[in-house]
Formats: C-alpha cells, structure tokens, sequence
C-alpha cells in the first residue's frame, strides 16, 4: 500500500517556514535547498498548488521525506546546484541553512541564477543574547535559533541581519522583502529600523532578486 503523505498543519511548521510559505506565490515552481523531511514543500503543495521539489544532504532526511511521497534528492547545495538549469524555477528557499554551507555567497548566487527569487532564513548572530553570552559570559551563544553546543553545531558562517545586508550590497542583490522575528512567533516591531532588528530580531528572513 502507498504511504499516506504527512499533513502538515501550518500552525505547526517551524516559524522562517510558515513565513517562507507565505512569501512565495500560489502555482510557483519552487526549489527547497536544505528541505529536511519535507513540511515546507508538502506545505506548498497543499495550500498553494506549488509544483515544489526539494534537495537535502542528510539522507536520513531524504529517506523520510521520499518514504512519504515528496520530491526530495539527496544533493549537497556547496557543489551540485550547478546542475540545475538557468531560470528552472520562480522561488529559491534556503531556511536556517546559508551559515551552513561551505561557500554561502556562491551559493546564494547560484540560488539567483536558478530562480528569479531567493528566499532566506538564518539565525541572527547580532541578536543580543548571542552578543550577552559573548561578552559577559565568555562562552560561545546558544539560543532557540541557535540551539546546539559549539562542538556539535553545523553552522560555519555565522552572520548578523547586518553582515547579510552588506553582502547583498556587494553582491548587487535587491532585498524585496525582510523581517526580523523572534522564535515565539512575533514579527519584530523594528522593521523600518535595521540596527534594532538586528538587535532584537532572534533570525532574519530575506526575499531577493537579482538588482
């Protein structure tokens, strides 16, 4: 017998996810780097008609996320995008992965070369907690974005809302879009205001396209 897909109910996503969904149009064609088991596609299948398909490296992941009948490939985003066509789809989504990578700017330009639009999330190294611990503690931070002692964390390019800005600049990217939110679900008031987001925003999420 087939196995029934995973219905996931958005109030239960993970928040960059919920607000990633949102960002994309219905009936886009979507490409999910680092897409874990699968919530965002399924997600986009059901309530947008997307036609999404996802890569990830964990193959346990993907093997999760197969087994319940989502398009997912076993591809490493630092040295596989290549092979994706030009312009092979409308939205780009990297969620909580981009410190994660290898190469985040060659990624990110492969991300733009491939879709008109890049959508991004990333724990924000410039939030206070991390610069308190830092600081007053003299340890490396941990918080609910950034969960995991330095020893066995996967992230290698920590970057703040402001390092993120810069490098678009440089880049030449568009920001169309950004939030600073914290993980309780709450938007942060300081949008208009990028030093504040970048003080209190505990991730970032970033809609682009090439300028």
């Amino acid at each position: 017998m087939p196995v029934e897909p995973v219905r996931y109910v958005a109030k239960y996503m993970r928040l960059d996810l919920r607000l990633i969904a949102e960002m994309i149009a219905p009936g886009s064609r979507v490409l999910d780097i680092g897409c874990g088991d699968g919530a965002l596609l399924e997600h986009l299948f059901r309530t947008k008609g997307c036609d999404a398909r996802g890569i990830e490296i964990d193959m346990a992941e993907v093997a999760r996320a197969v087994s319940h009948g989502l398009p997912v490939m076993h591809v490493d985003a630092d040295s596989d995008l290549a092979q994706f066509p030009d312009g092979a789809f409308d939205y780009v989504a990297l969620s909580r992965t981009l410190q994660a990578v290898e190469r985040p700017r060659e990624v990110l330009r492969q991300m733009l070369r491939i879709g008109e639009y890049a959508v991004v999330s990333f724990p924000n190294f410039g939030h206070w907690k991390p610069r308190w611990q830092l600081v007053w503690l003299g340890r490396m931070p941990m918080a609910s974005v950034w969960d995991r002692p330095w020893y066995e964390t996967p992230n290698i390019h920590p970057c703040t809302m402001h390092d993120f800005f810069a490098l678009c600049a440089e880049e030449g990217y568009e920001v169309e879009r950004w939030l600073a939110v914290d993980e309780a679900g709450q938007r942060a008031p300081w949008r208009r205001f990028s030093g504040l987001a970048n003080l209190f925003g505990e991730q970032g999420l970033f809609q682009l396209r090439k300028a």
